[in-house]
């Protein structure tokens, strides 16, 4: 599903438009021209249908990279056969590389997302390589296109987003903040509310076209101001409303 001229949606689950597996995150492909990129990489169930979806753009000879925003599963179970299939580097950021590749379900929570019913109870999580671990103001190329990242903790430790300049702004901001200023706050224990508030705050300013976020509502224009709110409710002394 093409989104912008340069963002395909090609995975997204329950909380989403329901194009691949069920616990799927949103994933998205962007076209940098010579080359393209995998934002996330959803569960690791049913890779096959993100892997259709890829293929039915026309852009799959050219997809060179995955670029994970975080380590909880629904973001990045699929980014170890994703890189088999498509023979691309995985970019993640340097907090969570560790946990991909060891597949730390107890450092990710996932244990603690089956006990509150998130995932089932047989589903394991899949590691992956990290071939490259990228930290604050490093830039990543694909193609035409430079992807600022950006640390933005909060959600959970080891988040990243990642923002691009060109003829529109687009910010793929994982799970840090959604539509009409929603973040997800979850009861688990690299979950913060005042990393979370500075991590939004970063955000001021950017004047976001397309808010490219993890779930639920794309906001592909005027994304800046969904964003804004989420930063008025953290300085009002506040807590934005949850998405969950």
């Amino acid at each position: 599903m093409q989104l912008t001229r340069q963002v395909h949606l090609v995975g997204s689950g329950r909380l989403g438009l329901e194009l691949s597996n069920d616990f799927d995150c949103h994933v998205f492909l962007l076209d940098g021209g010579s080359e393209a990129a995998l934002i996330d990489a959803g569960v690791g169930l049913e890779t096959e249908k993100i892997l259709e979806n890829i293929r039915a753009t026309g852009l799959a000879h050219k997809l060179t990279k995955i670029i994970l925003t975080h380590a909880h599963s629904d973001h990045m179970g699929g980014a170890g056969e994703l890189r088999a299939a498509l023979d691309a580097q995985v970019i993640a950021p340097a907090e969570a590389a560790d946990w991909i590749r060891a597949a730390d379900e107890k450092a990710v929570s996932l244990e603690l997302a089956k006990r509150a019913g998130y995932y089932p109870e047989d589903y394991r999580l899949q590691g992956s390589a990290v071939d490259v671990e990228v930290r604050e103001g490093d830039v990543i190329r694909v193609g035409e296109l430079e992807l600022g990242v950006i640390e933005t903790p909060g959600h959970c430790r080891g988040h990243c987003s990642y923002l691009a300049r060109g003829e529109r702004t687009l910010l793929f901001g994982g799970d840090l903040v959604f539509f009409n200023g929603a973040v997800i706050l979850q009861n688990i224990p690299d979950c913060s509310i005042q990393d979370y508030a500075a991590s939004v705050d970063k955000l001021e300013g950017m004047d976001v076209n397309a808010l490219l976020c993890g779930h639920m509502t794309l906001p592909l224009r005027n994304g800046q101001r969904h964003i804004d709110l989420a930063i008025q409710a953290f300085r009002g002394l506040m807590v934005p409303k949850n998405l969950l």
